[in-house]
């Protein structure tokens, strides 16, 4: 759901109007009016459902409306007894073409009647009142001055390019088994199925993997990110690289290409896709150092400077540079990328684009969506605004956001309008509410509470959201000093048993489970541009709607969704929540019905209306408007 807008004008009092002309992929077209948004404002707009995906053009044409400037006209003059034979005379004009354009008996008799002066010139004028002549306006308007916009180009993608559920986790940790010496038995690909149907039943319809690859042993990294790696430890998937391979070929504790394949097909018939990390760096022992040391940076000293992020440093880490073999660059990663597509695998989350040139992302997307439409790239940018929104920009489908560190009232309100209405022509978000990196201080000492609340948040605030596997069981216990989980899951193994925490009803499965069918029941949430932010009287209550007009709803019927969220974990919260009952869809003050799908209680709701939410027992209201109150 898209809306189309300009501004439209023209010298003098006449009536002017705009219509919308889309062509479709296939070359088909479609003409929608535009409608005059403000009077005086000169803004015309229409929300149109593009359907078909591929690149669309678009373009406005407005006119002058000659039959609505005329009616306007002979109204008042009419009625004034001002000029009027002159004026009936110009409806006979206008109606003899009216009945021309459309071989129209109707306009034809009333343009005879128009011109039978031993009539009253307001019953002359009565005879564009007929039905008939309304509708064969409206269907044929009668317009001059055309004018034609620049074309424009708009690319629609798939579904899952905008909309969809996101679960991380290390195939390597599920299935996992430490043995009496101390040593590991990495899970691998055929264990980390298993726990496939488990992440589907909880609705989530994207499982990423960070990289599969082989890991590198100079300077690999131990435990809690400690420079001195035991024997045992496994290392940081990131440190890509080693004698046996490189971003082509897939870490041997992992199983085999052929394990790989059944992995993404076993996904498939879950109804998941699989995303892959693309991290563009290498380890010290990556076939690419020997094989092209210039994409790497020399130091004066003769050594290759590592990753860093001052004052981190990634020893285990070489990154790259673009400037002597660009070319070269170029058609190795489309090579890689081009291997893993040959899995099946359609979705690549990318590993701190933001460090590479901005050309480089340019030309490899086009190049691989020009060969496969369906790719979906998503930016793990953290960094400033202006390259975040470069990014997607030049081509990224998806990127990750500030979200994790916007909790306030103020900064939630204002960064989901940002969001929804500032950047949504081409930057879309995926909330995701933890990675292996961020455990936000909210998480570390907001309890369960907290944990809802962003779950809450990022399933309703935007189409895509996502959570890294641990969520659903509250880990929140940060290394010392750090924004990170302490024993974290990017140096060791961390196998978990979610079903004993289902069991002992310790785990926020069933939590996700509901809000993941809550966004599947109700097509407002799969919307970026319809947020809107109401107002509550507590400055720890956030309110915001999405509304999706019938029209756009298979049902034909509205979709709207409220949420009111307490967003300090560690109280009760009283207050007046104030409701923009237009943005609701709603016309009148008439009270209306609304259900909350998390605890199934039911009240009449109006323009104001008290609330009182418990972070200790549901902290968050997510409301169904279910229609006007009976």
């Amino acid at each position: 759901m898209i809306t189309f807008g300009a501004t439209v004008f023209r010298e003098g009092h006449g009536i002017i109007g705009a219509d919308l002309v889309l062509e479709r992929p296939d070359g088909g077209t479609r003409t929608v009016p535009l409608t005059l948004v403000a009077p005086g404002t000169d803004r015309y707009e229409a929300t149109v459902q593009v359907d078909h995906v591929g690149v669309w053009s678009w373009h406005v044409e407005s006119f002058s409306d000659d039959w609505a400037t005329w009616v306007h006209a002979a109204r008042l003059k009419i009625a004034a007894g001002v000029d009027t034979e002159a004026t009936l005379l110009d409806g006979g004009v206008l109606l003899d073409r009216l009945a021309t354009e459309t071989d129209s008996p109707a306009a034809a008799r009333a343009a005879a009647r128009i011109r039978d002066t031993s009539l009253e010139p307001a019953e002359r004028l009565a005879a564009i009142d007929d039905a008939r002549i309304t509708g064969e306006v409206e269907d044929s308007p009668l317009t001059s001055l055309r004018t034609h916009s620049p074309t424009q180009l708009l690319d629609v993608e798939r579904t899952r390019a905008g909309v969809g559920a996101w679960y991380e986790f290390f195939p390597r940790s599920e299935g996992a088994k430490k043995n009496a010496d101390g040593s590991w038995k990495s899970g691998d690909f055929r264990t980390a199925a298993r726990r496939l149907p488990a992440v589907a039943r909880m609705g989530f319809d994207v499982v990423y993997l960070p990289p599969i690859h082989p890991i590198g042993t100079t300077a690999r990294k131990g435990p809690n990110n400690t420079l001195t790696a035991g024997p045992h430890d496994p290392g940081s998937p990131w440190a890509i690289g080693s004698a046996d391979g490189g971003h082509d070929a897939i870490h041997p504790d992992l199983g085999t290409e052929d394990d790989f394949r059944e992995f993404v097909e076993t996904a498939k018939n879950t109804g998941m896709e699989v995303a892959l990390d693309f991290a563009l760096q290498c380890s010290p022992d990556h076939p690419w150092v020997t094989e092209h040391p210039d994409w790497f940076t020399q130091r004066a000293d003769g050594s290759i400077a590592t990753a860093e992020n001052p004052p981190k440093r990634y020893q285990d880490i070489y990154p790259i540079q673009f400037d002597a073999d660009p070319e070269g660059l170029v058609a190795e990663v489309l090579r890689v990328l081009r291997h893993w597509m040959s899995f099946g695998v359609r979705i690549f989350r990318v590993d701190n684009p933001h460090t590479k040139p901005l050309w480089f992302w340019e030309r490899v997307i086009r190049e691989i969506r020009d060969e496969h439409p369906d790719t979906v790239f998503l930016a793990e940018a953290f960094t400033r605004p202006a390259m975040m929104r470069a990014l997607a920009e030049v081509g990224f489908q998806q990127s990750y956001t500030y979200f994790t560190w916007r909790n306030t009232r103020e900064e939630i309100e204002s960064y989901f309008d940002e969001l929804s209405h500032e950047t949504s022509a081409y930057l879309r978000p995926n909330l995701f509410v933890n990675t292996p990196d961020i455990l936000t201080e909210y998480l570390q000492f907001g309890g369960r509470a907290g944990y809802k609340i962003r779950a809450a948040l990022a399933a309703t605030g935007a189409p895509t959201w996502g959570m890294y596997s641990g969520y659903e069981l509250f880990e929140d216990v940060a290394r010392p000093g750090s924004e990170e989980n302490i024993d974290n899951e990017k140096y060791e193994y961390k196998p978990r048993d979610f079903a004993l925490a289902e069991a002992e009803g310790a785990s926020l499965a069933p939590y996700v489970t509901m809000l993941n069918r809550f966004r599947a029941a109700h097509p407002a949430l799969r919307q970026l541009r319809n947020l809107h932010v109401h107002h509550a009287e507590d400055p720890a209550i956030v309110v915001y709607s999405k509304h999706l007009p019938g029209r756009f709803v298979r049902s034909g019927r509205d979709d709207t969704v409220i949420v009111v969220a307490n967003v300090d974990p560690h109280s009760a919260r009283e207050t007046t929540v104030h409701l923009d009952l237009g943005a609701l869809g709603l016309a009148t003050e008439e009270p209306f019905d609304v259900r909350d799908v998390v605890t199934g209680q039911r009240f009449v709701w109006g323009s104001s209306n008290y609330v009182r939410l418990d972070a200790f027992q549901e902290p968050v209201h997510l409301l169904v408007v279910e229609g006007p109150h009976r």
